[in-house]
């Protein structure tokens, strides 16, 4: 008999083991990340109107209800009972969003659906042009403001389209983001509260010189002409227009200052008499944040203006917590670190809310009797998003989700409930319903380990110091059988510039999952944050001013030397990769310090800042007039000549953002100086590589790295 379990033993362990033996393919690392390795997780949460309930979607097909108040399921619903009722033949609950507490729209293509979750009646209410863009759905009313080419359209319930724009030069274009989406504009048409008005950005881009793409697809191929405005080049001219929908009137609003001002961050007041536009100059070093009759388009008063020596970056339009009230929140970063204030468009700065030293992200809701505001911050540590609540009166803060962890939450209507969702460096998922001290009151999901079953390593996250005393977070990926007695070569991935933050505490802590396929191919996989990079502060990141691709390197090197001092690193085996601003990180260091890799790839790489656009080189860089000296030592045109290793670009033979010219400029003086390197272009691909070719994109890149990387 104990031969018998001793057998059993063995089988059972025998088979533990194998279970957990199952090898990751670089296929699936790229293509699965947010697949079938994803962890568990609350799909298409939305608080329901005027209730303390919510619903959340099931495999996208099935509508889940349930009262945060009484901890009860209140039914569901399958899409092929809403397809019965409505004639359609509809794959999943596709853009819905509660109307009220008892309807909610679905949008199939450019079909706009209402259907009652009470009665399970619904009905088709719009239906707008197929060649239809950016729609944007008013939720009052369900009228939808889309734009086809250039011009800006109403479609209302009754089936009457409404032309707001009719203009036949493509040079003014409008309802689409301006400002090539900096200053955090992502959209261009802003319906009014009750929706009784419609704002619009508008943009004349008559003198913006136009950029040649190649479409290679039709037989002989023709040019695509984009609108680019190089740095210290001729830029658009921006305007908001106000329609009015009773008057069918359309006012607009100008900037104040100059023609090519940018006008951002727009926002309505409750009573939509006004809106309110941080108002920001041609130099970015000095923002007004103007409040703007609509029924005139005049310039009502100036409610507060910043300037800063190097720059002013709004990015987040004021935010009204109240309906009967001027006050508003407006975030700023003029102390050093995003902070949020109180304001009034009557009185102007009223106080100072928080004075954190540390990032404050975005602003999530408030309560019902505007007393509270919620946002999300990093808190003490840089990694970590939580969610707090700020106190209008005395200022009181308070942390809601004390684990450390990247959070993502949402407040109920009536500010009494919050979801929450948080992945950490040791916690897949986990989905929860708190209440407004931040207490559980039920928990939705807690995740397993989606790779539980395969060979991964192990992630390490440390803290290095750059020379002037900057705390620098680097990951480490290790391979899961790492021998501490071995020499393993390096794979180091960056990015280094704005926006960006690559190291996070969550689920992965911030990786992708190609970077564990990489280390399970006998390498470390190493990354560092360093100055210039996100959720730090303006001194961290506007170190780079007027000179990027210096201080940033620094930092790189910093981790290079502590690669260099672990005993089982292979100092003469290391490479470097990077995407875009990762790509003008990766030449720089392949041509300004010569020697540290072997190896780099660079995708998308910019190679001379005064190729790249105004709104963003601009801010970091002023323009080539005004900082001849920055550029020149910036560009890598005129380093070609220090190449010593092995160096593959990479581009997107359409790419808009970093156009080519950069890459063929770069490759024209490599063969000017007579220096070998290797290029790709992927044909018909914009800034990024994304689907199924992205396969192709790693399997290049960490090939390249693996054959010459000796």
């Amino acid at each position: 008999m104990k031969y018998y379990f001793a057998a059993l033993f063995f089988l059972l362990f025998f088979v533990n083991v194998s279970a957990q033996q199952k090898e990751l393919t670089l296929k699936d690392a790229v293509l699965e990340q947010y697949g079938k390795f994803y962890p568990e997780h609350i799909q298409g949460f939305q608080w329901i109107p005027g209730a303390t309930s919510y619903s959340y979607l099931e495999k996208g097909s099935i509508l889940k209800k349930a009262s945060a108040e009484s901890k009860k399921k209140e039914g569901q619903l399958t899409i092929s009972e809403v397809n019965q009722t409505l004639g359609t033949d509809l794959k999943w609950f596709s853009g819905m969003t509660w109307k009220n507490g008892e309807s909610f729209y679905l949008v199939d293509a450019n079909s706009y659906y209402l259907y009652d979750y009470k009665q399970k009646k619904g009905q088709l209410i719009s239906k707008v042009d197929a060649s239809a863009e950016n729609n944007t759905l008013q939720n009052k009313t369900g009228n939808v403001a889309y734009t086809i080419e250039n011009n800006l359209y109403i479609q209302k319930p009754d089936g009457k389209t409404v032309a707001v724009t009719i203009n036949t030069d493509k040079n003014i274009v409008s309802g689409q983001a301006i400002a090539r989406s900096e200053f955090g504009i992502t959209n261009g048409i802003f319906w009014s509260p009750k929706g009784n008005l419609l704002a619009f950005y508008q943009k004349d881009e008559t003198e913006v010189a136009d950029y040649p793409l190649l479409n290679i697809n039709p037989t002989p191929g023709e040019l695509i002409s984009i609108k680019y405005p190089m740095a210290g080049q001729k830029s658009e001219r921006p305007k908001v227009g106000i329609y009015n929908l009773f008057t069918k009137q359309t006012v607009f609003i100008s900037p104040t200052g100059n023609v090519d001002d940018y006008l951002t961050n727009l926002s309505w007041t409750p009573d939509e008499k006004n809106v309110v536009i941080a108002e920001l100059n041609r130099d970015q070093n000095h923002v007004k944040l103007q409040l703007f009759d609509v029924s005139t388009g005049k310039l009502v008063r100036t409610i507060l203006e910043e300037k800063n020596d190097k720059w002013t970056e709004p990015e987040h339009p004021a935010y009204f917590y109240s309906d009967s009230s001027e006050d508003f929140i407006w975030m700023s970063e003029k102390d050093g670190f995003m902070n949020l204030y109180l304001c009034n468009t009557s009185k102007g700065f009223v106080k100072q809310l928080t004075k954190n030293m540390w990032v404050a992200e975005e602003i999530v809701g408030n309560n019902t009797k505007g007393t509270e505001v919620y946002f999300t911050g990093t808190g003490v540590s840089p990694l970590d998003t939580k969610l707090y609540s700020v106190t209008i009166s005395n200022g009181k803060q308070t942390c809601l989700t004390e684990t450390s962890g990247t959070h993502d939450a949402s407040i109920s209507s009536d500010g009494k409930y919050i979801f929450d969702q948080y992945s950490n460096h040791e916690t897949p998922n986990v989905a929860q319903v708190l209440d407004y001290k931040g207490k559980l009151v039920q928990t939705l999901v807690k995740a397993e380990n989606p790779m539980a079953d395969y060979k991964i390593g192990t992630t390490e996250i440390a803290k290095l110091k750059s020379h002037d005393g900057f705390d620098l977070y680097t990951r480490l990926i290790k391979p899961s059988d790492f021998d501490p007695n071995k020499k393993y070569p390096v794979l180091v991935y960056v990015y280094g510039g704005p926006h960006a933050q690559l190291i996070t505490n969550s689920w992965n802590d911030g990786a992708s999952l190609w970077m564990e396929w990489m280390a399970e191919q006998g390498y470390l996989v190493f990354t560092l944050d360093g100055r210039g990079s996100a959720n730090r502060g303006f001194a961290f990141e506007s170190v780079i001013h007027r000179k990027v691709g210096t201080e940033e390197l620094k930092d790189q090197l910093v981790g290079v030397d502590y690669l260099k001092s672990l005993p089982y690193v292979d100092a003469d085996r290391l490479a470097i990769h990077g995407w875009s601003y990762g790509g003008f990180m990766t030449v720089s260091m392949m041509l300004r310090h010569p020697g540290v890799f072997t190896t780099g790839v660079a995708g998308g790489p910019v190679t001379d800042w005064k190729y790249y656009e105004a709104m963003y080189g601009e801010r970091y860089m002023d323009t080539p007039e005004q900082n001849p000296d920055g550029y020149k030592a910036s560009s890598l045109l005129d380093k070609t000549q220090n190449l010593t290793g092995k160096l593959l670009t990479i581009h997107g033979s359409i790419d808009p953002v970093v156009v080519m010219q950069h890459n063929l400029s770069l490759i024209k003086s490599f063969v000017d100086n007579e220096k070998q390197m290797d290029f790709f272009v992927y044909p018909m691909y914009e800034h990024n590589v994304r689907g199924k070719d992205r396969v192709h994109l790693m399997t290049k890149v960490l090939n390249y790295v693996m054959e010459n990387n000796e």
